[in-house]
């Protein structure tokens, strides 16, 4: 009898843990953003090895924050370096859903950001940035394009590389709400 009841007993464990283990998995998701600021080169990680742009890193926190998983570039250093296609600064749609497949993503997020600087504010020595991010949000499972999405940004700062900076994390933040709000109308898939 004490056997059957700690067999039972375990198995009940057993169940629980494995329906707690199968609600927590997030969607996980590989953001793909060439960011360029002002006077600077067009930068990628996947390209360079460098970590997260400003953009990515800012749509990083909020996804994560909202409960999803974000793939890190060092996870997938390894995949990148196995296939020298992937260190385009460009890449195409397929590449990217090819990367995001053999990185276990979800969904990939797949866009450039560009920032640049306008005139002087008035009556100031400041000058004003603007900064504008296009994305896809894409489904890696069947290559499905969920969202076509957009942001901006803008700031005004006495240095205009901050000023860059500081408008492109505005139209990150923005874009993070649009992506956030596009997986919940997929409902996490």
């Amino acid at each position: 009898m004490k056997k059957i009841i700690f067999i039972s007993f375990i198995l009940f464990l057993s169940s629980i843990f494995a329906v707690s283990y199968g609600q927590n998995t997030k969607p996980k998701i590989i953001l793909l953003i060439a960011e360029q600021n002002i006077q600077g080169p067009q930068r990628a990680w996947w390209a360079t090895e460098i970590d997260l742009s400003t953009t990515e890193t800012v749509i990083a926190k909020r996804l994560i924050k909202n409960g999803y998983e974000i793939i890190e570039p060092s996870s997938a250093k390894k995949i990148i370096k196995q296939n020298k296609a992937f260190r385009n600064l460009d890449l195409s749609e397929g590449k990217s859903i090819k990367l995001g497949d053999l990185a276990r993503a979800d969904y990939v997020v797949l866009g450039k950001a560009i920032a640049s600087s306008g005139s002087k504010v008035p009556q100031s020595s400041m000058l004003s940035c603007f900064a504008n991010i296009t994305a896809k949000l894409i489904r890696v499972k069947g290559g499905k394009v969920i969202a076509y999405l957009d942001a901006s940004g803008n700031s005004a700062h006495m240095d205009v590389i901050t000023g860059g900076r500081e408008a492109l994390t505005n139209a990150a933040s923005d874009l993070a709400t649009k992506i956030t709000e596009a997986l919940n109308k997929e409902g996490g898939k």
